[in-house]
């Protein structure tokens, strides 16, 4: 629809549509990949799927030039506070995929040491379902959270404002390093 007065190669939206639309088509992932979810997340990458046509084909390993976390496969306790500090690390406005079962549910591995679902501890913006997902999968999973971003956010990020703590485990005061430390030295003086 032409507006009057207004030339036809002329396009007009908000400022914080724009902003979306940006966003939407450079997302860069930070894949943080493990066991066999990891192999299908590679595949997207190579040219048979190519997820550079989304705009998501930058692959950083740096969580301060990322904005979308892929967590692809299971992640044990001991991983958690990496993936956490990872996730911290990443500027806002970010997002997450919870690729397969094992990082959305823990999968088959119903044990003590596998976290039981990453969004006890991260929020999670999509899961992506299956034991591995396919490349299909995870490219039409990008495809969801590219309309989510389009349809949410402003220039200044304000609806991200409600994140201002972590979540997850509380990490160890001062008295359990202590401890730590100490029962450290007994088990090297026994050995």
């Amino acid at each position: 629809m032409a507006m009057k007065g207004v030339p036809e190669n002329v396009f007009m939206t908000t400022l914080d549509a724009a902003a979306n639309w940006c966003r939407s088509n450079s997302l860069w992932p930070m894949p943080f990949a493990t066991a066999c979810c990891g192999i299908e997340l590679m595949a997207t990458a190579s040219s048979r799927f190519d997820l550079a046509r989304f705009g998501a084909e930058v692959m950083r390993f740096s969580p301060r030039q990322c904005d979308l976390m892929i967590v692809a496969g299971r992640v044990v306790m001991k991983m958690m506070p990496v993936l956490q500090r990872i996730w911290l690390q990443m500027p806002e406005p970010k997002w997450c995929i919870s690729m397969g079962a094992c990082a959305s549910t823990g999968g088959v591995f119903d044990t003590y040491a596998v976290v039981q679902g990453v969004d006890r501890f991260i929020p999670v913006d999509l899961y992506v379902p299956g034991c591995p997902p396919r490349p299909e999968q995870l490219i039409a999973g990008i495809m969801a959270l590219q309309q989510k971003v389009r349809k949410t956010g402003t220039v200044y990020g304000t609806e991200f404002a409600h994140r201002t703590t972590p979540t997850g485990p509380t990490p160890f005061d001062a008295d359990e390093l202590v401890r730590i430390r100490e029962a450290n030295d007994r088990l090297l003086v026994l050995n």
